[in-house]
């Protein structure tokens, strides 16, 4: 497994594109020279989600030879990119995937692909067009949204003014995460990041 964490000069580079992320989980399966392949795309926020994810997919096809994977995900300390080739020659299998996320920009996603050995040696070249075709395919059928980022903001409000805030977190997209009540009313928020500069000011 591999892991890059993007200098601050990449970084500011990817910032002029737009960041995306997956719109739906999508899939792709296709055979090769008797070898089959699955490709999952998903949504991952967290490295956990990312662990969930992997550990869901490998037990759907346990008798599978291969599980490469890539991963792209947008932290406090910039983006950390992640692949496997899973035990396939070295930057045949998660490499071509990766390569893909980090051209298109994506962000919070990650893209698995499951391969079923079908005794023919499909060489460097052919794996890499394998892995890399299939999980283009699943990608393409996931979808692409612009990535908004996301953060968890406390906000405390008087009785009078909760149902007003309930209302400004649906209308700003964000989600109520908990609610404490005492002298006030203690909202922990889940929000857009430019949304919620925007209510924090008003509350």
């Amino acid at each position: 497994m591999d892991t890059t964490i993007f200098s601050q000069a990449h970084i500011s580079y990817l910032k002029l594109l737009t960041m995306l992320t997956f719109q739906q989980t999508g899939q792709a399966d296709q055979t090769i020279n008797k070898s089959r392949f699955i490709a999952r795309a998903a949504r991952c926020e967290t490295e956990r989600e990312l662990a969930m994810f992997l550990r869901q997919f490998a037990s759907e096809h346990q008798s599978a030879g291969h599980l490469a994977y890539a991963f792209r995900m947008k932290t406090a300390e910039g983006i950390v990119a992640r692949f496997s080739d899973a035990g396939e020659p070295a930057g045949t299998a998660g490499k071509p995937i990766q390569q893909m996320l980090d051209g298109q920009n994506y962000v919070n996603c990650c893209v698995a692909v499951i391969r079923y050995y079908g005794g023919i040696n499909l060489g460097t070249g052919g794996l890499v067009r394998a892995y890399g075709g299939t999980a283009k395919m699943a990608m393409e059928q996931a979808g692409s949204v612009p990535f908004v980022e996301m953060v968890h903001v406390k906000i405390s409000t008087t009785y009078k003014r909760v149902d007003e805030l309930t209302r400004e977190v649906q209308r700003l997209h964000g989600e109520v995460l908990d609610k404490q009540f005492d002298e006030a009313v203690h909202f922990l928020l889940k929000l857009p990041i430019d949304a919620a500069r925007q209510l924090q000011s008003k509350y």
